[in-house]
């Protein structure tokens, strides 16, 4: 099979398959290391917490990005 084809193959698969495929492939490049894995997670069950319990306040994703950009402007 050629790559051409290997690429219209993956597609014209649904959206869900494609991002598995996506997966598959980005892993086989740089393989997970499931101690950082662990830690990933670690961090993010504690910002949850944090999140659910009222601890901090969430931001949302413009604003981080509209001051990201407004700052680099600068």
């Amino acid at each position: 099979m050629k790559i051409k084809d290997l690429i219209d193959e993956a597609e014209a698969l649904p959206v869900e398959e494609r991002a598995l495929v996506v997966d598959s492939l980005l892993r086989s490049l740089n393989p997970p290391e499931s101690r950082i894995d662990e830690k990933w997670a670690s961090v993010a069950r504690k910002r949850l917490k944090e999140i659910r319990s009222g601890a901090v306040e969430a931001v949302p994703g413009e604003d981080v990005f509209a001051k990201i950009w407004s700052d680099r402007s600068q």
